[in-house]
């Protein structure tokens, strides 16, 4: 689910709020080493957010934020943000030339360069939660 959260509004936080579990306290936060990734430089997306991408020569920004249920990803266009939802179930990252995050059949990667590097703990933390939520769902094998 795609939102503009470029003003803050009560019904898309909510639909967030109940998708993706609410934002961690601060001390949950503190305790997991922080929610958020610096932000990264937005290489490639999908045909479905191609609209979200400024038409100019500028560069395009995004980072992520992590939920009890899911993840953020923020993108900003001009003065404007852009907050694409996805729960764990649904979350697909693939790291080859950049990182890549895939969902629903809409992707965005990110570029390969210093600030992905600097995510590197991020990302090792966001597989950790993946695996994590997934672990509660798990049904047992049977023989």
């Amino acid at each position: 689910m795609i939102f503009n959260t470029t003003y803050k509004n009560s019904e898309t936080s909510e639909i967030i709020n109940d998708c993706l579990g609410h934002c961690f306290s601060f001390f949950e936060s503190l305790k997991i080493g922080g929610i958020g990734s610096k932000r990264m430089i937005v290489e490639e997306v999908s045909q479905n957010f191609n609209s979200l991408l400024n038409r100019v020569s500028d560069l395009n920004y995004g980072n992520i934020e992590l939920r009890p249920n899911g993840i953020l990803v923020r993108i900003t266009k001009g003065l404007e943000n852009y907050t694409w939802a996805i729960p764990y179930r649904k979350l697909v990252i693939y790291k080859s030339y950049g990182l890549s995050i895939h969902a629903d059949g809409k992707f965005i990667r990110f570029k390969n360069n210093r600030t992905l590097k600097e995510n590197k703990s991020f990302i090792k933390k966001m597989f950790r939660l993946k695996v994590e939520s997934q672990e509660k769902f798990s049904f047992p094998a049977y023989e």
